[in-house]
């Protein structure tokens, strides 16, 4: 559910009454039963908001809402739109949950609502976001964020860091790690057999051999290198204004960006409210909705479900594959 102050009990309960995501999956809900049942009844949806306990099985499809509620004790009346603590801990209860029951075989993945980086935090659980959580949760040797839209498929060195950070942050081993699990995204998830990665450059023009920066030069050519070396199809650094153009025209089947905005600008530009957060290296299937809890809107059902109905169809999709894998 994320963080029930915000809009996941509304993007979940707009998703869950399309049939768009009842022809994909069995979707239970964890979070807490109380604010599924008001968010349905404020939006006005044909749904039923039905409590499962443990391992109880999931109702069959129609127009009821399975929804595990694993605290101890109901959440108590809080504020739309504002951070709060209990509502912090309450959304990193859930997680836990999801990924208890992943690891059990119970789920066969995970798609997470927005939290609040604040509200968690005052709740006493201090990490930047969901993807350093489920890290430490599954106990994944390495992990890192995808995010996919369109026809990009972006992998990250570096995420919420100044710009003015970005040159001691770049390392050859955090580069190198970037490309290795956008291989690993790429292959495992995806099946694309010998994926094609291009490897944005920091500066302009790639540097222009030393002329507007050494980063290319001292770590990021090194960590292409290295990569190509292990037999995985990285480019050399390719300036950022061409590399992702080719990309939207099927040359590179991923990207490697040094930077937040490198990646996300052109990423939001080709699928802006459909961008899908992919968690990369977890030992289950974790897809995110690429947007926040967006204080600011909760409660006037504006919200709109897009991103989560696409982060369903691709986790739902690689829970296929996967499936279909094993099989063979």
């Amino acid at each position: 559910m994320g963080d029930p102050a915000g809009i996941g009990p509304e993007v979940i309960a707009k998703a869950l009454a399309g049939r768009e995501v009842q022809r994909l999956c069995l979707p239970l809900v964890i979070g807490s039963v109380s604010v599924m049942e008001r968010t349905v009844k404020k939006l006005g949806l044909k749904l039923a908001v039905v409590p499962v306990q443990g391992h109880d099985p999931v109702p069959p499809k129609g127009n009821a809402v399975a929804v595990l509620d694993p605290m101890e004790k109901p959440l108590k009346k809080f504020a739309l739109g504002i951070a709060a603590a209990e509502t912090g801990a309450a959304s990193v209860e859930f997680i836990k949950k999801a990924v208890h029951l992943a690891e059990i075989g119970c789920i066969d993945g995970i798609v997470t609502a927005p939290i609040n980086k604040e509200a968690i935090n005052m709740a006493g659980c201090h990490y930047p976001g969901h993807t350093e959580l489920l890290a430490d949760l599954t106990r994944a040797k390495e992990s890192g964020m995808m995010i996919v839209g369109g026809p990009l498929r972006i992998m990250f060195v570096t995420t919420h860091v100044a710009i003015k950070d970005l040159s001691k942050l770049l390392t050859q081993a955090k580069i190198e790690k970037a490309i290795r699990l956008a291989h690993r995204a790429l292959t495992d998830l995806y099946g694309i057999k010998k994926p094609r990665i291009g490897v944005a450059a920091l500066n302009p023009h790639a540097g222009e051999h030393g002329l507007f920066g050494n980063e290319e030069a001292r770590v990021i050519l090194p960590a292409a290198r290295a990569a190509q070396a292990q037999g995985i199809m990285a480019s050399d650094p390719q300036p950022a204004d061409t590399l992702f153009g080719k990309a939207v025209k099927g040359q590179y089947d991923g990207i490697v960006a040094m930077y937040h905005d490198q990646g996300l600008i052109p990423l939001k530009l080709v699928a802006f409210g459909t961008c899908v957060n992919l968690t990369v290296g977890l030992p289950i299937i974790r897809t995110s909705v690429d947007h926040g809890t967006a204080f600011d809107i909760v409660g006037k059902g504006v919200a709109d479900p897009g991103s989560l109905v696409e982060a369903m169809t691709l986790a739902a999709r690689i829970a296929q594959n996967r499936a279909m894998a094993r099989v063979k």
